[in-house]
């Protein structure tokens, strides 16, 4: 039995099942690796702009703390609930181990809908929620960032009522803040840059010029907008965006600075153009070089998979493609190829983690010094998938799974549990075998092909 449950949980666990059966992780280990630490769940009440008094359920889950701070962002979302949290925070265990940062996962919501409440009732809300958190959350405990429907003003009412309560100003207690409050150059831009990036590099690795290449974007929020400016940079023509009021549809090719110009005076895309409508049902089977679906989890299932007309599939969200629609994908590794999420979208946290260092230490960056090595720990992780999904003829998700879960996950839980048994008089055969299995693990997470970047 789990209080977990939901599509998005069961998503998560099935693709932890995949890579567990191909690691041979023993089925007594699984739940120590999978479940989270900790689950909180909050009530939230705030009076509304006409006096009455409205209460909304707030969760945060942090799934484990072995590897330094917890780190995850808060979305405020009609779909938000526990298992869908957790799923999020599993996630971000393993964006975190791939990429190499500090961090276990950690993911948070409150279960509102945006389009019903003022400015001043968020703000209300905001603080609430972060007020009901502080029990649970510290910069070494804990530290949050913007997800779906947060930005930086939420953090900076998070950072601000986290400070009052400790009497000084916390600023690394969350990421993604203005840089006015502490932020860092080039946070709001960098999940997209970062999607964008190992787009064109796997477009070079596939021989296709930038310049003569075509995307579509699902998704025209913070991450699917950057996403879109920078390949548009790159030369790509973007000739389809959407969001949740419809889409837009040019073969010509989309003037992606006006359309952000208009989405940020607007709130979405709706009203820019009443010639290039296009049916949103039909965006993600686009003829293209690159798809970005950059919305919601699980847009792209088996029947969606069989149709894509993409080269890249560049995953800017997080969960968006089924496991079903993975074993499909697999079959077309030919022909689509596929930069899962855990890996494409990790650009935000990089460089939520560059902020967090910044803050602590009050020493400050350039962009272009922030860009650099974002780009830098990307090319990294990026190597290492492909060099592990070519030696062991594996898919590039199962890939990247591998990748945390040898290199970093498996043996800190391994090694605290070794010092857990040692301190608690556990028996020396006992400790010997957390020795042997531990030194398994650790000894398999390079592959032997001597082709990766690092070597």
């Amino acid at each position: 039995m789990t209080v977990y449950s939901g599509p998005v949980f069961d998503m998560a666990v099935n693709q932890f099942g995949v890579i567990a059966n191909h690691l041979e992780i023993p089925m007594d280990e699984r739940d120590r690796i999978l479940l989270p630490k900790r689950a909180i769940t909050v009530s939230c009440p705030i009076h509304r702009d006409d006096g009455t008094v409205a209460v909304f359920e707030g969760y945060r889950v942090q799934h484990h703390l072995t590897m330094g701070p917890t780190k995850g962002g808060t979305r405020f979302a009609p779909s938000v609930d526990i298992g869908e949290v957790a799923a999020l925070a599993i996630w971000m265990s393993w964006k975190c181990a791939l990429v190499g940062l500090p961090y276990g996962g950690a993911k948070g919501g409150v279960n509102v809908d945006l389009s019903t409440i003022s400015k001043r009732e968020l703000e209300a809300l905001s603080r609430r929620y972060m007020q009901e958190m502080i029990p649970f959350v510290g910069p070494h405990t804990d530290v949050m960032a913007p997800d779906m429907g947060t930005n930086e003003q939420v953090m900076a009412w998070f950072m601000d009522t986290y400070s009052m309560y400790q009497g000084q100003t916390v600023t690394e207690i969350v990421t993604g803040k203005p840089v006015a409050n502490g932020g860092t150059l080039g946070r709001r831009e960098a999940t997209g840059r970062g999607v964008a990036y190992l787009a064109r590099r796997v477009l070079k690795e596939l021989s296709i010029n930038p310049a003569q290449g075509t995307a579509v974007i699902q998704g025209f929020g913070n991450v699917g907008s950057y996403a879109a400016l920078e390949l548009h940079q790159y030369g790509l023509k973007v000739i389809a965006v959407s969001d949740h009021t419809g889409a837009l549809h040019d073969a010509k090719g989309l003037d992606i600075p006006a359309l952000m110009r208009h989405a940020a005076t607007h709130g979405n895309i709706a009203g820019f153009s009443n010639q290039l409508h296009f049916d949103p049902a039909q965006i993600l089977t686009l003829a293209c070089d690159v798809l970005v679906p950059a919305a919601m989890e699980r847009v792209i299932d088996a029947k969606v998979a069989e149709n894509l007309k993409c080269r890249v599939l560049a995953e800017g969200a997080n969960g968006p493609t089924t496991p079903d629609a993975d074993l499909v994908l697999d079959k077309r590794r030919g022909e689509v190829f596929v930069i899962p999420d855990i890996l494409c979208n990790s650009g935000g946290v990089v460089v939520s983690y560059f902020e967090w260092v910044q803050d602590l230490q009050q020493l400050f960056w350039e962009e272009e010094e922030v860009m650099r090595r974002e780009y830098q720990i990307l090319d990294r992780a990026f190597d290492q998938m492909v060099t592990r999904a070519k030696v062991d003829k594996i898919p590039h998700r199962t890939a990247a799974m591998a990748i945390p879960l040898l290199g970093q996950v498996i043996p800190a839980l391994l090694l605290i549990f070794i010092q857990q048994t040692s301190a608690s008089g556990v028996g020396f055969f006992q400790q010997k075998l957390a020795v042997v299995i531990c030194h398994r693990y650790i000894t398999s997470s390079a592959p032997d092909d001597h082709t990766s970047a690092d070597t």
